[in-house]
């Protein structure tokens, strides 16, 4: 009987994969499959290759001003990622340049989109940071990543909780993380009270990255007043990953599904890993009578 376990896509939120691992492990479920999507991919990748311990105690110890040095404010179009800094924490906390998926301990997958034809890729061979680079290659942030020839961009633009990779992959059962449940909408929030600016270079990148998670730190002022282009960019991301996730799982739903209540986490909130990890945990322990009923039926049919 092979568990598969499909962690969805989320930016920040998705530290709460980690969480949700750990507490799935503390009830005895170590799970033989593993199928990301964008940041999904990136926390299954370390899972799969050991590396879950090291990426855990980095992220509980960002800040937000380490965030910001992960971003550029520059004339590219291509992306406001500093891909060299991120390559070097993908090689530090998820896997070496030559590892490759087949030397993995977990079978694993993660999926992204080709660009040019909207079709969903899975990548199940090959080299592992590639799979996840090209995951969690999210348009505006990543430029697209070329792999055999195709153009690709964030999984989550076709299957955001991928289950269907899970069974196709041949898990018996399947436990879905998914961080989109409750998120329409909650880019409106009111303002949070003003702090006092900073105009040198931290600030300024702070200031980028605090008006990209609009979600949470709304700059509206009035009901008459538009959104923000940043506002808008967030909003439309929710609407689309909350609506997909609903059709997908809808056609193929999980046998367990996790929600962890991650609503008020703006998209680029990483520093915020120790509460997000902390409710991945908990979603797990408030539906532990489901999981121990799952637990029950494996040990049957062993």
């Amino acid at each position: 009987m092979k568990i598969g376990l499909a962690l969805g896509s989320g930016s920040s939120r998705g530290w709460s994969h980690i969480g949700v691992i750990n507490a799935l492990a503390e009830q005895g479920i170590d799970a033989d499959i593993i199928c990301g999507t964008s940041i999904g991919s990136l926390v299954g990748a370390s899972y799969a290759a050991n590396n879950l311990d090291k990426l855990e105690k980095w992220v509980c110890s960002l800040t937000r001003f380490e965030i910001a040095r992960f971003f550029e404010i520059n004339t590219s179009l291509n992306g406001f990622v500093n891909t060299e800094r991120l390559h070097d924490f993908l090689n530090k906390y998820v896997a070496s340049d030559n590892a490759v998926i087949d030397s993995l301990d977990k079978q694993y997958a993660s999926v992204a989109t080709d660009l040019e034809t909207g079709r969903e890729v899975w990548l199940t061979e090959g080299s592992v940071l590639e799979a996840v680079w090209s995951s969690i290659s999210l348009p505006g942030l990543f430029p697209a990543i070329k792999n055999n020839n195709q153009w690709l961009v964030d999984g989550g633009l076709v299957n955001p909780v991928p289950v269907s990779v899970c069974r196709a992959l041949g898990a018996d059962i399947v436990i879905a993380v998914n961080l989109n449940g409750d998120i329409v909408g909650k880019h409106f929030q009111k303002p949070k009270t003003a702090t006092k600016k900073d105009n040198g270079v931290v600030g300024r990148m702070t200031d980028f990255v605090t008006e990209y998670t609009s979600s949470v730190f709304s700059t509206i002022k009035s009901e008459d007043q538009p959104p923000s282009l940043f506002e808008a960019i967030a909003g439309s991301f929710n609407i689309t990953q909350d609506r997909i996730t609903r059709s997908r799982m809808a056609g193929d739903p999980p046998d367990i599904i996790l929600s962890p209540k991650l609503a008020h986490i703006g998209l680029l909130e990483f520093h915020r890993a120790v509460e997000v990890i902390d409710e991945g945990r908990k979603c797990v322990q408030r539906i532990l009578p489901e999981i121990q009923y799952m637990l029950d039926l494996l040990n049957i049919h062993k």
